[in-house]
């Protein structure tokens, strides 16, 4: 091969290198997405559609929250009844948060399982549905490094995607699961609850988001659980953990009164 010949072929390597990570660039829409409905809410700069209280900063095109405040809030529309959500989410060493994308105690866990108490319960861990469903394993990566998720919504179906990989996938009006679903209704869960706007949880742990990207799913689209998904096993430690939280939860303890002035 002559020297141009190597040089041209140098190059191509690198154009095809390149590629993909254009094509993954955040806060931007693929064709596909495109051509599929799908809605970019952010595009890394503005805080356009958003609201909170201050403790919120845009820094390196992520929605992020170095500091304690509040949640922020995407007030534009609410999420559609039938929808699929991709996001990308960086969590803090320790740091707990989540994604509120129906009313009540809809929350799709955003974790550092390493280092949070909260990831000894598989319930509680990255991508459960927070105190109902375990994911199916633990697949979420190290703290400070950007994981991808997703949640697809469709009548009674519910699945939780992190980093490629459906590890949450039910129906909820199955007999299987009316444990985990009475578990989150004495939490106050209803699943049934539909309409309200998506909200990025601030836990007081630093915690990023980007690349927020919403469609409609349409009528005719099916979404069908895998009759094989299985969530993780709960370990004699976590069922302890568990209770106690029910406990404090079915007999909470009474406020205690101010002392007169």
């Amino acid at each position: 091969m002559s020297f141009p010949q190597l040089l041209s072929s140098c190059f191509a390597v690198a154009a095809l290198g390149l590629s993909p990570l254009l094509a993954d660039a955040p806060n931007q829409l693929s064709a596909e997405e495109k051509a599929q409905g799908f809605q970019l809410l952010f595009d890394g700069q503005s805080f356009t559609g958003w609201e909170h209280k201050g403790n919120w900063v845009i820094q390196d095109g992520a929605l992020d929250c170095p500091k304690r405040g509040g949640d922020i809030t995407y007030t534009v529309a609410k999420v559609p009844d039938d929808f699929e959500l991709r996001f990308e989410w960086k969590a803090s060493k320790g740091c707990n948060s989540g994604v509120y994308y129906r009313p009540g105690q809809y929350e799709y866990q955003v974790l550092d399982n390493a280092n949070s108490d909260y990831g000894k319960n598989p319930r509680s861990t990255a991508a459960s549905l927070y105190f109902c469903m375990a994911p199916s394993r633990d697949n979420a990566r190290p703290h400070d490094v950007w994981n991808e998720g997703r949640i697809v919504c469709k009548g009674t179906v519910i699945q939780h995607w992190l980093n490629g990989e459906a590890v949450v996938d039910f129906d909820y009006t199955d007999p299987r699961w009316a444990r985990e679903i009475e578990v989150l209704r004495i939490r106050g869960g209803d699943l049934n609850k539909r309409g309200a706007f998506l909200r990025l949880q601030d836990h007081g742990q630093p915690v990023a988001y980007r690349s927020l990207r919403l469609r409609t799913i349409p009528a005719g689209e099916k979404l069908v659980p895998s009759p094989e998904f299985k969530p993780q096993p709960m370990t004699p430690e976590a069922l302890e953990i568990e209770a106690k939280r029910i406990e404090q939860l079915l007999h909470p303890k009474p406020a205690k009164k101010k002392k007169a002035s």
